[in-house]
């Protein structure tokens, strides 16, 4: 049997490989470094009004190495397979507008690896508030990056305040092999107010491509963080924490 010859591959092809050749762990550390960095230096918009908010998902100080519930975030549909997601963003819930992005990777029931890959969000659909939690913060600061890759801490906001809510966006799962689709992803963070049907916390997501339904939260912390009036974050500092991080060469 005659075995065809493969194409050579151009700038394109290679431009096509290169997200293989990078492991899951470094895809998700500079996904999550890249979005804090471009929610840490918008001062201005957290200062125009107060429907600002900061997206964190499965991610930062909500994990903990001795919990393993607490991340990824998973959702899990009627057959058993799972869908685990991570990441980080901040999006306007009066203008729809918002950036997020992260990885997810989804399971079958036995815990294979069906697909991996990196999302990032698309639009904005809806945002219920349950209302603002004083004090559900750590003191010490949010931490980006794992323990792995030397997680570094940047200072709280002095006006951001940890908010219940429903948040409803369009995303797109872009896989490692494979083509991208579109999903809608629900996050619920069951502080404050939050009504009794929506007292899990965790994520729900609808594949566009086979309409599978993920409708039960399994596990994983969210938060919404809320940028009032007049707060900005410390993007400074935060550059500089970072920097010798995304410096090294990623490791495999």
């Amino acid at each position: 049997m005659r075995v065809p010859r493969p194409f050579p591959l151009g700038r394109e092809g290679i431009y096509m490989l290169r997200p293989r050749l990078f492991s899951i762990r470094t895809v998700t550390e500079s996904a999550l470094i890249c979005l804090v960095l471009i929610v840490s230096s918008r001062p201005t918009i957290a200062q125009s009004n107060g429907s600002n908010y900061i997206l964190i998902l499965a991610s930062g100080f909500l994990c903990d190495l001795s919990d393993t519930t607490t991340c990824p975030a998973t959702g899990k549909d009627a057959s058993g397979n799972t869908f685990e997601m991570s990441g980080a963003g901040m999006f306007d819930a009066q203008s729809k507008s918002m950036k997020a992005a992260g990885t997810y990777i989804q399971k079958s029931p036995n815990g294979n690896a069906l697909e991996t890959g990196v999302w990032i969000a698309s639009e904005l659909v809806s945002f219920n508030s349950y209302g603002a939690v004083p004090g559900a913060l750590p003191r010490q600061g949010m931490a980006i990056g794992s323990a792995a890759m030397g997680p570094r801490r940047m200072p709280m906001a002095r006006a951001s305040m940890p908010t219940g809510g429903l948040a409803v966006f369009r995303i797109q799962p872009l896989p490692l092999s494979g083509l991208p689709t579109m999903a809608v992803l629900q996050v619920n963070c069951a502080l404050g107010d939050a009504p009794r049907e929506r007292s899990l916390e965790g994520i729900r997501l609808t594949l566009e491509r086979n309409h599978t339904q993920f409708s039960e939260e399994v596990s994983g912390r969210v938060m919404f963080l809320s940028m009032r009036p007049g707060g900005s974050t410390p993007a400074k500092h935060l550059q500089q924490e970072v920097a010798p991080e995304t410096s090294e060469p990623p490791h495999n």
